[in-house]
């Protein structure tokens, strides 16, 4: 038998469009957007269905956007099928996914927690003083040390995902990032690609935010999980609601650890990754990480179709 794991996807993976077919067709998916929009206050559904784009795009709406659409494919997948994870993981904004279907949180909980998550990201920075910059082909050690080095002289800058082997995004003050994608490129980086974000994901220049969504998630009820759930910042699984918490309110200014976090899965035996979400960016991923491992993408009515075909 199998040993699966469900992965869930993070900000970027956003498209106008997502979800539309499974609220219309489904009446479990049509709940869960209906559940958001009351939550929230706003028309969600309609920004995912409908956009614009860019209003989607924004950190505050992209946020409880691809949570939602993943519940939303999340609760179709299980009224069509019985399949029992034996771990669950997200990357960044898609962890309070996987802590969703992992029973640890609310769904209604959990999208008003990323929507203040999205504010509270948006507004620590103003726009054009942090960035964030895709290193391709160098490795994290070498890449760590020169922006320790940077960030000693001023320009705070860090290691933000460590995605797949040779995939590193880092992210800080924009001089920070300029100059350590600069150094990185002379010390053999193949390729610096500046990322199109509203602030320094995953950075220290965050930590105000994390404090501010601290007192959020006080307000809102985390339990125990009732399957581990392997974090971002460690790469290793918690259950514990405290546990939780702690780790929600560090992943804001940490590293996402996700090439550790699906080593640690295929370690513990998991040959089987189902991305459940919008866009199959974490597919891409994972068969880097692992050309072996079976990966799965369902994110709408003809991939769950397909992937049921296969599964069978």
């Amino acid at each position: 038998m199998s040993k699966i794991a469900f992965v869930f996807p993070g900000q970027g993976s956003q498209y106008v469009g997502m979800g539309k077919e499974l609220n219309d067709q489904n009446a479990k998916a049509a709940e869960i957007f209906s559940q958001a929009n009351e939550a929230l206050g706003y028309s969600l559904s309609g920004l995912c269905f409908e956009g614009p784009e860019d209003e989607l795009r924004l950190t505050a709406n992209a946020q409880p956007a691809i949570l939602t659409t993943s519940i939303a494919v999340l609760e179709t997948l299980r009224g069509e099928m019985d399949l029992t994870p034996a771990f669950v993981a997200g990357h960044s904004l898609g962890e309070y996914s996987a802590l969703v279907s992992a029973g640890a949180m609310s769904f209604k909980d959990a999208v008003v927690a990323v929507r203040a998550r999205g504010l509270f990201m948006e507004q620590e920075v103003p726009a054009g003083q942090g960035g964030m910059s895709a290193i391709l082909g160098m490795e994290r050690g070498p890449l760590a040390d020169i922006c320790a080095a940077v960030t000693e002289s001023g320009k705070p800058v860090q290691l933000a995902n460590l995605n797949s082997p040779g995939q590193i995004v880092i992210s800080g003050s924009a001089e920070g990032v300029t100059e350590a994608g600069q150094l990185a490129k002379e010390a053999g980086a193949k390729r610096v690609i500046p990322l199109n974000v509203s602030g320094p994901f995953h950075s220290s220049l965050l930590k105000p935010a994390a404090d501010k969504l601290a007192e959020k998630l006080k307000t809102l009820s985390i339990g125990h999980a009732e399957v581990p759930v392997v974090t971002n910042v460690t790469a290793e699984p918690i259950s514990d609601a405290e546990d939780i918490f702690r780790s929600l309110v560090e992943q804001v200014y940490s590293s996402v650890l996700w090439e550790d976090s699906i080593r640690y899965m295929l370690s513990q035996g998991v040959d089987t990754f189902i991305e459940i979400g919008p866009g199959n960016v974490l597919a891409g991923l994972i068969k880097k990480i692992e050309r072996s491992a079976k990966v799965y993408s369902i994110q709408d009515m003809s991939t769950l179709e397909k992937f049921k075909a296969e599964w069978i």
